[in-house]
C-alpha cells in the first residue's frame, strides 16, 4: 500500500518551530476548502515522545508478546465501532468514495484480526536443534524504537501495517502520518488511546516531510516506511549513516501481460479495478497493461466503455465511483505526465483531461496508447487514474516490457498455458507475481519489492520476524 507523495513540500501556515503552527486539511472534492487543523509538532515535542519511547522499551519487552496482543485488542474493537466516522474523515480528506473506504476497512480488519491472532505464533521462541547434551532455540527480541511514516492513499491500513505488528513485536513506536491526512492521524491517536498502553508505547506526531526527517535523526532503532521511492532512498541512506535496520515499502509501476488465450471476458474487470481503484493512487496498482497484438482492439475496447460509463463525482455521495485525486499537487504531475506523453506521440483512447462540472483534485480515467519508452508514464509512476496500453508480439518481447523499469512491486500473468505462467513468473523482477484471478493480497503472505520499489517484508510470519533482533541461545 506504498505511494509517490512529494515528501518536502509543506502544506501548513507557520513554521515547524512554532507551537501554534497549524497543520491544514482540505478537501480536493470540495476546491479545498478548510476541513480542519492540527498543531504541528515541535522540536520539543518530539524529543519528549522520543525520549518516552526509549524509557518504555524495555517495560514493553519484558510484558511478552501474548501480553502486548491482549493490551491491544481494545484499539482492535474500537476501531469496529468507529468505522463510519472513519470513513467520512478519510472521504473528506482523501477524496476516496466512502463506499470504497468502508470496503477498505473491511479489509483492514481482517489484516488486523490476523496480525492480533498470529503474533505470538511465530515469534515464540523456536528450537533449532537438540540433543542430550544442549538445545539451540532462536529467540525474536524487539528492535527497540521505531520511526513509523506512512502515506496518505489508505490511512487507516497503512497505520494498521506499519505499527501493530511493530508493537506485537515489541517495539515502541513513535508514528507520523501524512500531511495530507492530519484529521485522520488524530483521529486514529484518540483510538489507540482507548487501550491505555504504559506510557511511550505509542506517540504520534504531526508535520511535513521536514518533521518526518528530525524524526529519523532522534535516537530510534528502526525505521519502517512507505512511500515514494526518491524519499525511501534517502531514508536509507539516513538509516546507513545511523546504521540501523530500514524496512522500505516504496512506489510501483507494476505490469500485467496479457495472451492470447486469455479468457478477455474474465479478466477486464479485474484489469480495470487494478488500475482505476483508489482513482489509480495505489504503489500495487497495475500502470502498465502488455497486451498481446491479437487481443489489443478488444482489450481497449472493453476498458475504454467501462472507463466513460463510471460516475466521477463527490465521494460522500453513495453512488460515486471515483473521487478525484488526493490534492493539487498530485493532480498537476498526473497532468505533466500526460502532457509529456501526448507531445511525444501518444494517443488519447478516453480521458486526458478535468471532468469540466468539477471543481477539485478531479480528474477523468484515462487510457493511453503509442507510448513509447522516452515517455514520462512509461518511466516514472504514474499515481493516478491514468492506464498505459502497449501492444506485444512474443514472450520475449512481453518479459522484456515487463521488466523495463526500475521499479518492481508486482506483476499479473493472464495465460490459460500453465508452463507459460510459471515460466514468466520466473523471470519477471516483482515482489509479488498474480496468475490469472489469483489475489496475492493475504495477510499471511509477504508483501514488498525488488529494485527501487523497497526492501523488506511486510505481513506473514517474515513480517513479523523483519520488526526482531533473532537471537541463538545454546545451552545445555
Amino acid at each position: 500500500m506504498g505511494i509517490c507523495i512529494i515528501f518536502w513540500v509543506p502544506t501548513f501556515a507557520g513554521t515547524t518551530e512554532n507551537a501554534m503552527a497549524k497543520l491544514i486539511s482540505t478537501n480536493p472534492a470540495k476546491n479545498f476548502e478548510p476541513v480542519g487543523s492540527v498543531n504541528i509538532s515541535t522540536s520539543r515535542d518530539l524529543k519528549q515522545k522520543i525520549e518516552a519511547a526509549n524509557k518504555a522499551k524495555l517495560i514493553w519487552k519484558q510484558l511478552g508478546v501474548k501480553k502486548r496482543t491482549q493490551m491491544l485488542r481494545p484499539i482492535y474493537h474500537e476501531f469496529i465501532k468507529r468505522k463510519k466516522e472513519i470513513a467520512l474523515l478519510t472521504a473528506k480528506e482523501i477524496g476516496t468514495p466512502v463506499q470504497n473506504v468502508l470496503q477498505d476497512l473491511n479489509w483492514d480488519q481482517d489484516y488486523f484480526k490476523w496480525f492480533l491472532d498470529n503474533g505470538e505464533k511465530y515469534l515464540t521462541d523456536e528450537i533449532t536443534y537438540r540433543d542430550k547434551n544442549q538445545t539451540h532455540k532462536i529467540v525474536y527480541e524487539p528492535i527497540g524504537v521505531a520511526a513509523v511514516i506512512v502515506p496518505w492513499n489508505f490511512p487507516w491500513g497503512n497505520f494498521l501495517w506499519g505499527v501493530i505488528p511493530n508493537l506485537i513485536a515489541g517495539n515502541t513506536v513513535v508514528f507520523k502520518h501524512s500531511e495530507e491526512c492530519p484529521l485522520t492521524g488524530r483521529l486514529i491517536e484518540q483510538i489507540v488511546e482507548t487501550a491505555k498502553l504504559p506510557y511511550g508505547v505509542f506517540s504520534e506526531i504531526y508535520g511535513d516531510g521536514k518533521t518526518g526527517e528530525r524524526l529519523i535523526d532522534q535516537d530510534i532503532d528502526l525505521i519502517w516506511f512507505t512511500g515514494s521511492s526518491r524519499v525511501g532512498k534517502f531514508l536509507y541512506c539516513k538509516a546507513g549513516e545511523k546504521y540501523i535496520k530500514a524496512i522500505l515499502e516504496m512506489g510501483g509501476s507494476n505490469p500485467a501481460i496479457v495472451f492470447e488465450d486469455a479468457d478477455v471476458h474474465e479478466i477486464v474487470d479485474k484489469l480495470y479495478a487494478k488500475r482505476f481503484g483508489n482513482c489509480g493512487q495505489t504503489c500495487d496498482a497495475l500502470k502498465r497493461l502488455l497486451v498481446h497484438k491479437s487481443l489489443f482492439k478488444q482489450i481497449v475496447g472493453k476498458l475504454k466503455k467501462m472507463a466513460e460509463s463510471r460516475i466521477v463525482g463527490d465521494p460522500e455521495d453513495p453512488k460515486t465511483q471515483m473521487g478525484p485525486l488526493v490534492s493539487k499537487r498530485q493532480l498537476d504531475l498526473l497532468e505533466s505526465q500526460v502532457e509529456d506523453a501526448i507531445k511525444k506521440g501518444a494517443k488519447i483512447i478516453t480521458g486526458g483531461n478535468r471532468p469540466k462540472n468539477l471543481k477539485g483534485a478531479y480528474y477523468l480515467p484515462t487510457i493511453l496508447a503509442r507510448v513509447k519508452k522516452n515517455m514520462r508514464v512509461w518511466k516514472e509512476e504514474v499515481f493516478g487514474p491514468v492506464l498505459v496500453v502497449v501492444p506485444f508480439d512474443s514472450e520475449k518481447e512481453a518479459i522484456e516490457l515487463a521488466n523495463d523499469t526500475s521499479y518492481g512491486l508486482g506483476a499479473q500473468i493472464h495465460t490459460q498455458n500453465k508452463e507459460r505462467a510459471a515460466r514468466l513468473a520466473g523471470k519477471i523482477d516483482a515482489g509479488t507475481i498474480d496468475i490469472n484471478s489469483a489475489n496475492h493480497w493475504l495477510a499471511c503472505t509477504p508483501f514488498g519489492g525488488y529494485k527501487d520499489s523497497g526492501m523488506g517484508r511486510e505481513h506473514g510470519a517474515v513480517g513479523f520476524r523483519e520488526l526482531c533482533q533473532i537471537k541463538v541461545i545454546a545451552s545445555d
